[in-house]
């Protein structure tokens, strides 16, 4: 606010009145106002405003027991190990058990490999059915946790989870694998659906020569 002071004076008796210099006086108690609700407005969208990231858990390896071991490849269950083959126009195929490793396992392969989605009832239902026993314990304890069953905190609760996927012997190993046609938003939409079903184990590896024959020759 700014304020404009005038003073007028005289000369004595009935002279002409000649008016003075004019000085100009700037209320800067509104621009303190305005700055607090500035910084109170900054402070807070702040603090709200999260970055949007996706968590990815990787996997641990004990630094002792890993020692000596030259050795990196790691022998997986065929019947625990879950692959899904990304391609484009947002197919999605599956199938249990290892990769072919020559033609003739490729041409056996094929017709044991599955089409499905990306929606709740195509992708997500195939991996529940693998991982129920999981997802139903890190459910009740997260539950429990909501009803205020159980007074854990949130590390806590997050930590215990933790400790679930460690533990857990019999869920699915999968792996997810996409061709040069494939998506990357369809890549995220498989990684979600990991976190949704809360699988332990997953890993994102490349596809051999065989399993793009498979879906070259997987129905269209």
């Amino acid at each position: 606010m700014a304020e404009i002071i005038s003073n007028e004076g005289g000369g004595k008796g009935h002279g002409k009145k000649r008016a003075k210099k004019h000085s100009t006086h700037i209320d800067m108690t509104p621009m303190v106002d305005l700055m607090s609700l500035l910084i109170t407005f900054f402070m807070l969208t702040t603090a709200f405003s999260k970055p949007k990231i996706m968590e990815i858990v990787l996997p641990e390896k004990d630094p002792i027991e890993n020692k000596d071991d030259k050795n990196d490849d790691v022998e997986i269950e065929a019947k625990r190990t879950l692959n899904i083959l990304i391609s484009g126009d947002d197919k999605v195929y599956y199938f249990i058990g290892r990769p072919p490793i020559n033609d003739k396992e490729t041409e056996e392969m094929v017709t044991k490999m599955q089409k499905t989605d990306y929606s709740k009832d195509g992708l997500r239902t195939v991996l529940l059915k693998k991982n129920l026993m999981l997802f139903e314990r890190v459910d009740s304890a997260t539950q429990a946790v909501i009803t205020g069953k159980s007074k854990i905190s949130q590390d806590s609760l997050i930590g215990l989870i933790k400790q679930f996927k460690k533990k857990d012997k019999k869920g699915p190993i999968v792996m997810i694998k996409a061709d040069k046609k494939a998506k990357y938003k369809n890549i995220v939409d498989v990684i979600d659906e990991m976190a949704i079903c809360n699988i332990a184990r997953y890993a994102l590896v490349d596809m051999n020569i065989y399993e793009e024959k498979m879906l070259a020759a997987a129905p269209k």
